[in-house]
């Protein structure tokens, strides 16, 4: 069966309304026999996803399944969030996003599960950014500076630890910090802001291709880590991929393929990092140099060995969401997740031991 790429961006404004449609409406999903027929499945473009496609490894799997794979901008540069959105509609079978936003749509009414979880996290990947002539040189030095990132996302998560380590907290909802903090949904736009002097500094993934070439063309410079000890690296700031609920009962398969690819062109890639780059840089569009960077890097967060322990992911929920929540989450406060939706919300059956484990027992 013919696989092609299908490259589907939605206007920031859509959305948007799509977003809040996806929070206020309740699922209508229903319990569902496995294995149902699936004649097409949409699936993330991410730098290992095009090269698995154009390398054989998605089409390898799901072959099995008679499934033609499609791969569909998940909108997250655009709007961070937007996958939320994509996924409730249907637009989209398996979202990535990092497991604090994954959480926060959890807790806004999305029914979907986590189907696989990386590793913890890195003190490179989300460092607090500042630009290269701005004078600034420690997180010290930020004290009622403006500070912008996305709200609901790691550039938020990350330098709420870094500035509460170091006394200065971030504004929020319910107290003024020391710190002026602005909500920025939109990755380029925050590139933009910190450039022009809107903002004096910025946190979010140095992987991600327009940070990338800021870091490249050394515009930017780092002045706050994550502590290497703390809730970003080992549980807050890991890689999670999640399904709707009614889906994954629905097709445990489809995400057994998913998973099963994934290994295989993780492996490929490491093997042959810069084949892999160029397949990479032509197929999202970007400078080889950057597509090499978003994989060599340590702040790369695409290529990242999994977490075969569901009670590992469990308890990296209940101990982040405790921890932002004591520290003025506002988002997590009013809506987080009980003991009982945390342990529901982890799918054990992907995990080692679970029915649809990819993870060697």
């Amino acid at each position: 069966m013919k696989q092609f790429t299908s490259l589907s961006r939605v206007p920031q404004a859509a959305l948007a309304a799509l977003i809040l449609g996806a929070v206020l409406l309740p699922s209508s999903s229903s319990p569902a026999q496995a294995d149902q027929p699936l004649p097409s499945i949409n699936l993330p473009i991410e730098g290992w996803t095009v090269v698995a496609l154009k390398k054989g490894f998605l089409q390898e799997e799901y072959n099995k399944l008679g499934t033609k794979v499609n791969l569909v901008d998940p909108g997250t540069t655009q709007l961070i969030g937007a996958e939320s959105a994509l996924l409730d509609r249907g637009g989209l079978a398996i979202a990535q996003r990092m497991i604090y936003p994954a959480t926060v749509h959890k807790a806004n009414g999305i029914d979907a599960s986590i189907v696989w979880l990386s590793t913890k996290s890195s003190e490179y990947r989300t460092p607090v950014l500042a630009l290269k002539s701005s004078g600034l040189n420690s997180i010290a030095d930020l004290k009622d500076k403006n500070f912008g990132s996305s709200r609901v996302a790691c550039g938020w998560t990350s330098p709420t630890e870094i500035f509460t380590a170091a006394g200065l907290p971030l504004d929020n909802a319910r107290e003024r910090g020391q710190v002026r903090y602005t909500n920025i949904s939109n990755t380029v736009a925050t590139s933009a802001a910190l450039l022009s002097g809107r903002i004096d500094a910025t946190s979010t993934h140095v992987a991600l291709p327009d940070v990338a070439a800021l870091i490249e063309t050394d515009e930017v410079k780092v002045i706050g880590r994550s502590p290497a000890d703390g809730v970003y690296v080992n549980n807050a700031g890991r890689v999670a991929y999640f399904v709707m609920r009614e889906f994954v009962d629905a097709h445990p398969q489809a995400i057994v393929a998913f998973l099963r690819a994934r290994e295989k062109t993780d492996a490929w890639i490491n093997a042959n990092v810069d084949e892999a780059a160029a397949i990479i840089a032509k197929e999202t569009r970007i400078p080889v140099a950057i597509a090499r960077f978003g994989i060599t890097d340590p702040s790369s967060f695409q290529y990242m060995q999994g977490e075969p322990s569901s009670q590992v992911a469990v308890d990296a929920i209940k101990t982040f969401q405790k921890w932002y929540i004591d520290h003025g989450d506002d988002i997590l406060s009013s809506r987080h997740l009980s003991d009982d939706t945390i342990e529901s919300f982890v799918d054990k059956r992907f995990f080692k031991g679970g029915e649809y484990s990819v993870y060697q027992d």
